[in-house]
């Protein structure tokens, strides 16, 4: 039997590590996939000189421009090594107001940059932006990748975004159709369930996609998401009734529809997903485990009749016609990065929001009795900044590990780090740590917390003098906050989520 046509694989986008590049080997394999007729790579990390040679040479060998696509919520440097880190997409809704001009000039300003890099990069399909609206307070996958809470906010956010990165001739992403804000399940690990009903969907969770359709969004992401209101049996990636329904005929969207990643554990237990996918209604099937064990099921499917031919003529005809304006991207000179990352670095100061302040805690005018306590991932701890700040490793105390004073304390900062991250499955600290932050704040005199990552941390210690959202875990976040706390600048943030009661 003759192996899948190119049809098949134009329908995928395969996994590209960038720090496998320097493997001939694993060079190699991508160059076949482009020959069978790959539609495109999802790249994940590498080296800055690395991925942009590689790229274009699999785009010299293409028959027709390959999409290369990446999660760059924010910035490229998030993926590659050599372009700027800016700060996640809540922190930027913290620090840039909708309605002061100036402040949406510096956000146009940052998504273009981020769009320059791209295209320098090699990425034409940024996988940006994420429009959930995040209103479960223990969503352990969105959180701070949202603008806000408020799904308004999330709309006009996610609309610059797409205006900005459309103009510069790159395909933007919406995700995740038709939300993800509002679960407490990572669908990496396993099917989050939206028990909403239609109604509130609609005027919630799906209120930015039908905004972002509008804004002109070239691609929708759909996520690995059961919405029982819409379809009782099937994820919303697989579900005609969403994909079709709803996306296509509901909302009138008809540009490209692509799945999350295969690979993610919500589909565990799903036969034939990727068939299920295009049935549904869906153009592109993202990161599959195996891009030629794929294409030939969907042979298989379309030989056995289980799988409509014009289905796949419909996706190619639509991913060919999205892909003929990519030739008019041109790569720009050399990007100043160094502009760039002082862009990053205005908005990180920005960004950093006072929660609370019961008086006479800030600013600080006196280090000299700081005692700093670190909580939550350990991998920022070591390199913090604010080590210096408190006065060296002697004031510093981690809450996981080591036990804390049992007398009363001057001044205590507690720095909270908490990633939002695949896999992960959470997005706050541990019950422990909890416990010895409480007891330890009892014991200040005065008490800071300050949370570099999720702001809803921040919720389980309202008994402290001030709370403080950095929405980061960055060196930039944290020097901007040092900043804040001894007034050197103004606290500007604004939260974009509700913590505590009104």
């Amino acid at each position: 039997m003759s192996g899948p046509d190119k049809r098949f694989y134009q329908l995928i986008i395969s996994r590209l590590d960038g720090d496998r590049l320097p493997s001939v080997s694993y060079r190699g394999r991508c160059a076949e996939l482009v020959r069978k007729g790959i539609g495109g790579f999802i790249l994940f990390g590498g080296r800055r000189d690395e991925t942009e040679g590689f790229i274009a040479e699999l785009q010299s060998m293409a028959a027709s421009p390959l999409f290369i696509a990446s999660d760059i919520e924010r910035g490229v440097g998030q993926q590659v090594q050599g372009y700027t880190d800016f700060p996640c997409q809540m922190a930027v809704a913290a620090a840039l107001g909708r309605k002061r001009a100036g402040e949406v000039k510096i956000l146009e300003d940052a998504v273009h940059a981020v769009a320059e890099e791209a295209i320098k990069a090699g990425i034409n399909m940024p996988l940006i932006p994420v429009m959930d609206v995040n209103s479960n307070p223990d969503n352990p996958i969105i959180c701070t990748r949202a603008f806000s809470g408020d799904p308004a906010d999330v709309a006009w956010y996610g609309g610059v975004y797409i205006k900005v990165l459309e103009r510069a001739g790159l395909i933007s992403c919406a995700k995740h159709f038709p939300g993800h804000g509002g679960t407490s399940v990572d669908s990496h690990i396993a099917l989050p369930v939206i028990p909403k009903q239609l109604n509130e969907l609609m005027h919630t969770d799906i209120y930015p996609f039908r905004e972002a359709v509008k804004a002109g969004v070239s691609s929708i992401m759909a996520g690995h998401l059961a919405v029982p209101a819409v379809d009782p049996g099937l994820p919303a990636s697989l579900s005609e009734k969403v994909i079709t329904g709803l996306l296509r005929e509901e909302l009138g969207y008809s540009g490209l529809i692509l799945t999350d990643a295969l690979n993610m554990h919500a589909l565990k237990g799903q036969e034939h997903a990727a068939v299920k996918c295009i049935k549904a209604g869906a153009d592109i099937l993202l990161h599959p485990d195996d891009a030629d064990a794929v294409a030939g099921e969907l042979k298989h499917a379309v030989e056995t009749g289980e799988l409509e031919e014009g289905k796949i003529d419909t996706a190619v005809k639509r991913i060919l016609h999205y892909k003929s304006a990519l030739r008019d991207i041109k790569r720009h000179g050399p990007t100043d990065c160094s502009g760039h990352a002082a862009l990053s670095g205005l908005i990180s100061a920005m960004a950093v929001t006072l929660v609370k302040d019961s008086g006479g805690v800030l600013p600080l005018r006196d280090t000299g009795d700081v005692t700093l306590v670190f909580s939550g991932d350990a991998k920022y701890h070591a390199l913090s900044p604010l080590r210096d700040f408190a006065g060296g490793d002697s004031r510093c105390i981690n809450a996981g590990e080591d036990s804390l004073p049992d007398s009363p304390c001057g001044t205590v900062i507690f720095a909270i780090f908490t990633d939002i991250a695949a896999w992960k499955g959470n997005a706050g600290i541990r019950d422990e740590e909890k416990k010895a932050v409480k007891r330890f704040i009892g014991m200040s005199q005065k008490s800071i917390v300050i949370s570099f990552g999720s702001p809803y941390v921040l919720r389980d210690f309202a008994e402290a003098g001030a709370l403080i959202a950095a929405y980061d875990t960055g060196r930039q976040a944290q020097l901007s906050v040092i900043g804040c706390l001894t007034g050197e600048r103004d606290f500007t943030g604004s939260l974009p989520v509700a913590l505590f009661p009104a």
